[in-house]
């Protein structure tokens, strides 16, 4: 979803094909890119605005009450079932179609505050039930939520608040002398016990603590680098353009860089574009889109919805109106056509109108009035080397480096190396957008006109000079995020969310612009690791760094993950560059026998070695020399994996036994199947791991964790973050098991590698610490009622 859906993708590759060869010519001479964005939108004809309207049409991003109606029962019926987690995100849901100061939000708003209270989040319980009275809430129910606001209220310790409210009720209730029904008295019997507790100062219950990962402050923030440790400098050369490097030396888990996203945008889930029925849209997954909020990336609890579409969704009442007054009222009658035109289009437009017009218009004019950026590196290097930073391509007059819209219009967009095609899709989707701004009277706002200042009627991009200098901005950023777009990360937990041992998933949640962080250089075995905390992105050490080398990072291709050749085939495919780092150079000059070896995947069903080679694969061992289709085994492993798809799936719907039956199964196969360090072995552990644990049998689950972290340091190394996850897994398990030593082990390996990657103060860290206090604590209680026995 990060480029336009597929559809759109064909549709501007066939209309590329059939392009008048005048036009292509034209296309292919060396151009500037507000002539690329000029001559695709002289191109872009009414059949192909309505094409992509069609394709637009299939987003599913206004309000239907329909929808809400659907959501509201389903979620009312999840929370008959008690599945309080769901029915809440369901509510959520039905909230999103709905219209402000309706009494169907009112009712959505009250009926989620109930499942909020059975979860024990009361204080976001009581904001859903200020909400549900502020919209409308019927008044003939107001004594159902009242007394549920009693209820949180005395649960959180606030006693005197809560006889407030029950006062107030009761005289409400007793002057309505009409109710004279059994739920009537009913509400008044619970009036009267919560009464009783509220004047005995009673609590029936604890809010629990939300987990929130405190920021560990920059050691020596930098004066030259926003965001940046003052343990870092900028350097420029003509070989490694602008990159960082060591103003001094550097420990491991050093924070070197945290900086906030320039711009950021929400992935949509996969599965957002759905064409047919509502009920349809009742099977759609919950997906990023449901889960986070759109402005900070947080994981959603209670989501504030969109006033105007049923799309964006936020965590509080403050991130939707920032988000609102900074972007999304220009963004969100466009939400069906940004979709269809993919994250990075919609990263393009963001950042215009954060950034805001005036910056744009500067700093395009200052461009068209000297070389690009690209050409200017090598001369540039020349005068860093002095140290004089203020004509380095970012850099303002005093050669500082911000973390500001001069730093993202500086970088590089690699337009001479772009595809054609692809500079062709990016400029007529861009032209796209364009047209529609100007039709709908949305680009004189962005611009900061009044509406009464622009132009009645429609508004083409050959007839507004305004137009022209976003869409040629727009163009440069999305072309730009093809090699400096940054992924930002989380861990998901899957699953319920109520097991006793964690299961979670990295999934990447959306695609911003860190300026800093885009200084750093590709390794593919980097010395530093970049974690995410909400839009927030953090640099730190993995390893010693000396003074004066280089702070490098992996771009996604790593040695690890995969072999040498791969890698350059990916890194020069999407950053345009042939890697020379060390660990390439090492590998490439190493044996063909080792480069086998890495790559291996299956095991020779004779002698076990790894086989190698492509099409027919023969064992490595030359006294074997067995010969086996890779089709066969390819097959082997496709089945294979169909297994343990079924096995988890039993476990899944509490079938514990039959699934851990075929788990071993499966396990035996994978490991005459494949190599002992391919990560499916490993998975496949996990898996009997997270089967044991369900069945309360913590040693093999402690045991099959052991096998996977073998697995997990083969192919990721014994200080990947990777390792910590799985160790943090084992001790949970050991935890849970009462092992008290084996998990005090545990906590210590992962607390090392994962306070390297994320920090003392990340709440997987956090917890691990809480963990070990309580073992120590009870080893002590033990130890000395073993001191206190008579002898």
């Amino acid at each position: 979803m990060d480029l336009p859906v597929e559809k759109w993708k064909s549709y501007v590759k066939q209309k590329w094909a059939v392009l008048e060869p005048a036009l292509k010519k034209k296309l292919c001479s060396p151009l500037s890119l507000q002539d690329h964005f000029l001559l695709a939108s002289s191109l872009f004809q009414p059949e192909d605005e309505e094409y992509l309207h069609h394709l637009a049409r299939n987003y599913c991003v206004k309000k239907d009450p329909r929808m809400a109606l659907l959501y509201k029962v389903e979620g009312t019926e999840r929370f008959r079932k008690k599945e309080y987690r769901m029915a809440g995100m369901l509510y959520s849901k039905a909230l999103s179609h709905t219209e402000v100061g309706t009494p169907e939000r009112a009712v959505c708003y009250a009926n989620r505050s109930a499942a909020l209270f059975h979860l024990d989040h009361f204080e976001v319980c009581l904001e859903d039930i200020g909400r549900a009275l502020a919209e409308g809430y019927p008044r003939r129910l107001h004594p159902k939520v009242l007394l549920r606001k009693a209820e949180c209220l005395l649960s959180l310790g606030r006693s005197r608040e809560a006889s407030e409210v029950l006062c107030s009720l009761e005289s409400e209730m007793t002057a309505d002398q009409s109710p004279t029904a059994d739920s009537h008295q009913g509400l008044l019997g619970k009036l009267g016990q919560l009464k009783a507790k509220a004047c005995q100062g009673h609590s029936s219950a604890r809010q629990p603590t939300v987990p929130s990962e405190a920021q560990e402050a920059l050691e020596e923030e930098n004066s030259r680098i926003s965001c940046a440790s003052a343990a870092v400098s900028l350097r420029v050369s003509p070989d490694r353009g602008r990159h960082l490097a060591a103003a001094r030396d550097i420990l491991p888990g050093e924070i070197l860089v945290r900086e906030e996203a320039f711009v950021s945008v929400l992935r949509p889930g996969e599965s957002l574009l759905v064409r047919g029925s509502a009920e349809a849209m009742m099977d759609k997954p919950l997906d990023n889109e449901d889960l986070h909020c759109h402005r900070c990336l947080r994981q959603l609890l209670a989501s504030i919805p969109c006033q105007g579409c049923s799309y964006a969704k936020y965590c509080s009442q403050m991130c939707a109106q920032l988000a609102w007054e900074n972007y999304h009222r220009r963004e969100c009658s466009l939400g069906g056509l940004l979709l269809t035109l993919g994250v990075f289009c919609h990263v393009a437009f963001r950042a215009v109108l954060v950034a805001g017009f005036a910056e744009v218009h500067s700093l395009a004019r200052q461009s068209h009035g000297e070389n690009s950026g690209e050409a200017n590196v090598a001369k540039d290097s020349a005068s860093s080397k002095g140290q004089n930073l203020a004509s380095v391509p970012g850099c303002d007059a005093d050669g500082q480096y911000h973390s500001s819209y001069r730093a993202v219009f500086s970088l590089l967009s690699h337009t001479e190396k772009q595809s054609l095609e692809f500079l062709f899709l990016c400029s007529l989707s861009i032209a796209a957008l364009c047209k529609r701004l100007g039709e709908s009277g949305l680009a004189a706002p962005v611009w900061g006109k009044s509406p009464s200042e622009r132009q009645e009627g429609a508004m083409p991009a050959g007839a507004s000079p305004e137009l022209k200098i976003l869409g040629e901005a727009m163009l440069k950023h999305m072309l730009q995020l093809r090699c400096n777009a940054q992924a930002v990360t989380a861990l998901r937990e899957s699953g319920s969310g109520d097991k006793l041992v964690a299961s979670s998933e990295q999934v990447r949640l959306a695609v911003a612009l860190f300026p800093v962080v885009s200084l750093l250089n590709h390794s593919c075995d980097p010395n530093t690791s970049v974690t995410f905390s909400s839009t927030t992105a953090e640099i730190r050490a993995l390893q010693p760094i000396a003074k004066g080398q280089e702070i490098l990072h992996c771009y996604g291709p790593h040695k690890c993950r995969m072999g040498a050749a791969e890698r350059h085939k990916e890194l020069l495919a999407q950053y345009f560059f042939d890697c020379q780092c060390q660990a390439c150079l090492s590998e490439l000059g190493s044996s063909p026998g080792k480069g086998v070896l890495k790559n291996s995947i299956f095991r020779c069903p004779t002698c076990r070695a790894p086989l190698q080679g492509e099409g027919t694969l023969q064992c490595s061992r030359e006294a074997c020399g067995v010969l086996i289709p890779e089709d066969h085994l390819q097959h082997q492993l496709w089945q294979l994996q169909l297994l343990t798809k079924t096995a988890l799936e039993m476990l899944e719907n509490s079938q514990p036994d039959q699934s851990v039956k075929l788990l071993l199964r499966c396990r035996s196969e994978s490991q005459r199947l494949l190599c002992p360090e391919h990560l499916i072995v490993g998975e496949m552990e996990d898996h009997l791991a997270q089967a044991y644990v369900t069945l309360g049998k913590w040693q093999e689950a402690a045991g099959h964790l052991r096998s996977s972290i073998q697995a997990v340091e083969a192919h990721y190394g014994p200080s990947s973050i990777e390792v910590g996850q799985e160790l943090f897994k084992l001790a949970q398990v050991l935890f849970n098991g009462c092992a008290v030593p084996e998990a005090l082990n545990a906590i210590q390996k992962a607390e090392r590698i994962l306070s390297v990657h994320s920090g003392p103060r990340s709440s997987q860290v956090r917890e691990l610490q809480e963990m070990k206090a309580c073992l120590q604590e009870s080893l002590g209680a033990s130890v000395a009622s073993g001191r206190s026995r008579p002898s």
